[in-house]
């Protein structure tokens, strides 16, 4: 890393801004798993076990990954979203030595209602998201932006609709 290189204002401004919008939806996230009745993290389980990418086992290691937690926290956060009656293990078919984790019927009904909230959130709350991640990509001056074609400006700068629409 280069700590030689020079950051503008604008540039402090947009990382802050970035953060708070991202602050802003996790604090979302994490009272809507409070009000379900779980940690955000057990949310984050049940998600990252919804939403493995294809070819992928949902072992304990691949969840543990997937949140950025060590082994054994992944283990407990589990084992309390098993008496809760969210989650199963069971062993792998194929290689007895491995443990496979997977949502119960209440597991998924509890995910689909706080996915659903998150997607609605996601809807009124992304486009600010967007704007302030376009400013930290994009780099762009107040001046810059000023120059830019309207259809340019909106696409990076405007109400959002445009990666909205990209999703409906």
């Amino acid at each position: 890393m280069d700590y030689t290189e020079d950051i503008r204002i604008n540039e402090y401004q947009a990382l802050a801004e970035f953060r708070y919008q991202i602050r802003k939806f996790l604090h979302f996230s994490e009272q809507m798993a409070r009000d379900a009745g779980i940690e955000a993290q057990q949310h984050q389980v049940l998600l990252a076990l919804k939403g493995l990418p294809e070819g992928k086992q949902p072992t304990i290691g691949y969840v543990a990954e997937r949140l950025q937690l060590q082994h054994h926290s992944t283990v407990e956060l589990i084992n309390r979203l098993e008496e809760r009656g969210l989650v199963r293990r069971h062993r792998d078919d194929v290689d007895q030595r491995r443990v496979l984790v997977e949502l119960t019927s209440a597991g998924e009904k509890m995910l689909r209602e706080l996915s659903l909230a998150h997607r609605n959130e996601l809807k009124l709350a992304g486009p600010a998201l967007v704007h302030a991640l376009n400013a930290l990509l994009y780099d762009v001056t107040q001046d810059e932006k000023n120059k830019m074609s309207p259809e340019s400006s909106q696409l990076l700068w405007g109400d959002g609709s445009n990666f909205q629409r990209h999703f409906e």
